[in-house]
């Protein structure tokens, strides 16, 4: 464990910081969670969720993958989810990409990559589902920002159109929303796509990808 030295140390002097400004954090910590909100987000070492919203461990129920995809067929995405809504009761279920994401930059560029490439074809996919998004001239820069954000709300349409979201028929409390994270300025947007009931995504996402195509 001599390589990992490191991280126990640093451990250990956050754990104790964590006791002196609450004593009874972590007995709280260990007793239960109630999270209000579910991040799917980006495995992107430079996007910590929990650090950026300014939540406690406890407060958030994070999912990341490569891209922020959520893929109808990926039973860890669909577990994590519908334990969140059904079992956690989470409030919130927030899709997160950000700008500068390798995934997306090498999904535009069709850059081989391995294995990962399968992955990423779904990110392709979305790009050739929406040529008026890209029009003819578009730099890398703005075309890699605007798939992120397109990506998104691509992803916010996936989570709504899962069968675990059965929570709006049972008068479940739920909003699903779309939101973009800047590396350069450590902010987040939103990009205006938030499903709050059952029947309005297809006029909302229309709605939001057509505004983004007029940009």
């Amino acid at each position: 464990m001599a390589n990992l030295t490191e991280l126990f140390d640093n451990n250990a002097r956050w754990a104790a910081r964590m006791n002196e400004r609450d004593p009874g954090f972590f007995n709280r910590l260990a007793r239960q969670q109630a999270p209000r909100y579910l991040w799917i987000g980006c495995a992107d070492s430079r996007v910590p969720a929990n650090e950026i919203v300014g939540l406690q461990p406890g407060e958030l129920f994070v999912h990341r993958n490569v891209a922020n995809v959520v893929v109808h067929t990926d039973l860890n995405c669909l577990s994590v989810l519908q334990y969140a809504v059904d079992v956690l009761k989470v409030e919130h279920v927030i899709v997160c990409g950000h700008y500068g994401c390798g995934g997306i930059e090498a999904a535009w560029r069709k850059t081989p990559l391995g294995l990962i490439d399968n992955w990423l074809r779904h990110v392709q996919d979305i790009a050739e589902q929406h040529p008026d998004c890209f029009p003819r001239g578009v730099t890398d820069a703005s075309a890699t920002a605007r798939l992120a954000e397109l990506n998104v709300l691509t992803q916010v349409a996936n989570v709504c159109r899962t069968t675990v979201i059965d929570a709006w028929r049972r008068a479940q409390p739920l909003e699903v929303h779309g939101l973009i994270y800047g590396l350069q300025d450590g902010r987040l947007r939103d990009l205006g796509l938030t499903v709050a009931r059952d029947g309005t995504l297809a006029t909302e996402y229309a709605r939001v990808v057509g505004a983004l195509a007029s940009r």
